[in-house]
């Protein structure tokens, strides 16, 4: 394998992990340790990504204002999204006032909701159907609906969630980073998930692996107010700042 072969192995490797050893890379590349040491120090000294011991990170990712749609989303990190999804579930009890965010990892949780002594609120127009067919007492705030997502954003969104006060409040993000926080492309939907989180006495945002070390074009929380459930965590300085709860795919 040419050098050139190598480093753009290494960097979509990486680009998908966020965080990756010499080990794995060494396995996954059959290739020898020594080459992937040498390979990461390059890299690194181009300014491609974080050397650290061990192995290497992935650089913060800038996205934006770019969004993929929900049909796009809803393909991705299947696995990872599901585990997640199972996990937040069991959070959910009896009287919980619970506040489900629109998103694909989100909408796989009403999969796994069995409780329906709980109330639910969401802006999700797939989450509301979702949750109305399986029985559960639940509410739609009103608003803009914005396509791409399929949810209710807006100014219109955020009064209806004046004097809401929830138990616990299951967020989407597009991207998590130790500096910006949880982020998200668009301002409207940005502000309505702030609202939510302010409103929630406990927020829990739930994300897979690709979401870490990536910045969107608005922040609408600090890392701290949120406990993150993911399938791996890149990097324990997040655990520094808030709660991780990493669950097996």
């Amino acid at each position: 394998m040419l050098t050139e072969e190598r480093y753009q192995r290494i960097l979509q490797i990486l680009d998908d992990r966020n965080a990756v050893t010499v080990a794995e890379l060494s396995r996954q590349l059959n290739i020898s340790e020594s080459t992937i040491r040498r390979d990461l120090n390059a890299l690194a000294e181009m300014g491609k990504l974080n050397k650290v011991f061990g192995g290497a990170t992935a650089l913060t990712r800038s996205s934006g204002i770019f969004e993929t749609d929900v049909a796009n989303r809803m393909n991705t990190m299947g696995e990872e999204k599901t585990a997640i999804a199972q996990y937040a579930a069991t959070l959910i009890h009896d009287d919980d006032f619970v506040f489900i965010d629109a998103g694909t990892t989100t909408a796989r949780l009403i999969d796994f909701i069995e409780n329906n002594k709980a109330t639910y609120v969401t802006n999700g127009i797939i989450h509301a159907q979702k949750l109305t067919n399986k029985g559960f007492e639940t509410y739609i705030i009103g608003g803009r609906i914005k396509p791409l997502t399929e949810a209710v954003v807006g100014t219109n969104g955020i009064k209806s969630l004046e004097g809401m006060n929830f138990t616990k409040a299951f967020m989407g993000t597009n991207g998590i980073d130790i500096n910006a926080g949880f982020t998200t492309p668009d301002i409207d939907e940005a502000r309505l998930k702030e609202a939510a989180v302010h409103n929630s006495y406990m927020t829990f945002v739930l994300a897979d692996h690709t979401k870490f070390r990536k910045v969107c074009a608005v922040t609408f929380a600090p890392l701290r107010v949120g406990c993150i459930i993911t399938d791996a965590c890149p990097d324990n300085k997040y655990s520094e700042i808030t709660i991780v709860k990493e669950v097996k795919k």
